[in-house]
């Protein structure tokens, strides 16, 4: 009852960014919006050129379907639709798709009175998209470079990648890349655990509070953070996985060819091992 008695307060008209009042309003726990109805033009769009792609290749198995960017003679501009033209649709509906469902995070963000921290985290993972089938495409100066939309082709292509560069991991936006994944998890699974054990109880004992978790965390590791404190690290791991992860696929191609554990020969040159 109390979250009903809150809608009522929040939910009125204003806040949008286009659109004005057209598509200001709820379908159930919904909020629709202009971007809302974008978000599902675009996504539903692209789905039905996926499903599409997959009937003209003759191939409906859910695993082997294969949507391939242009051939890399068609550079920068547009190919034909059987020959990587389909790709470049479905990437437009998905660019669509994520930037639409972004901003209708921030209209809900404008109703609410809240800060737009969700959209600006959200924006980072559309920055990792863009730069796999945009940035790094257009860098090296053919559409063709980009990934294709498929479960076993897209896992061949990351393979090819690392090899074309001998070793991927030893790329160094990489490293920092899967360090900032592997503290997300790891940040992510002691606050839950942490917030589970203590405001869900075995039955008969009292719920425990901030007190508790901050209590927990100096004991075992000297220093807690706080509740503010630990969301503000969770936002900033996860930023940064995305970030790093979108650097390091930039690197490769545009601004280094060769294999990547050459680049770590700077450290073996260094004066002082000699």
């Amino acid at each position: 009852m109390a979250m009903l008695s809150f809608e009522k307060k929040y939910r009125v008209r204003g806040g949008t960014l286009v659109g004005g009042d057209l598509f200001d309003f709820w379908v159930g726990p919904l909020y629709v919006g202009f971007f809302g109805i974008l978000t599902v033009f675009f996504a539903s769009l692209g789905t039905a050129l996926i499903f599409w792609g997959a009937f003209q290749n003759g191939d409906l198995n859910f695993w082997r379907v294969n949507i391939a960017p242009p051939d890399l003679r068609y550079g920068l501009s547009p190919a034909p639709l059987a020959e990587g033209g389909l790709w470049q649709l479905i990437t437009i509906c998905a660019l669509g798709a994520f930037v639409s469902w972004a901003l209708r995070q921030v209209e809900i963000s404008r109703k609410l009175g809240i800060g737009l921290h969700v959209p600006f985290a959200f924006s980072f993972a559309i920055f990792a998209y863009v730069a796999l089938v945009v940035i790094r495409p257009v860098l090296m100066g053919a559409w063709g470079h980009g990934f294709p939309y498929g479960f076993m082709s897209h896992l061949d292509w990351v393979s090819n990648v690392g090899y074309q560069h001998l070793h991927f991991h030893y790329n160094p936006a990489h490293c920092l890349a899967i360090t900032f994944f592997f503290t997300n998890a790891l940040a992510l699974a002691m606050h839950g655990s942490l917030i589970l054990s203590a405001a869900n109880p075995p039955k008969g004992e009292p719920v425990k509070f901030a007190e508790h978790e901050n209590t927990f965390f100096r004991d075992i590791v000297g220093y807690s953070m706080g509740t503010l404190g630990i969301h503000r690290l969770g936002v900033f791991l996860a930023c940064s996985a995305a970030f790093w992860s979108a650097v390091c696929i930039v690197l490769s191609g545009p601004f280094w060819t060769r294999g990547w554990p050459e680049w770590w020969n700077w450290w073996l040159n260094l004066p002082i091992w000699s």
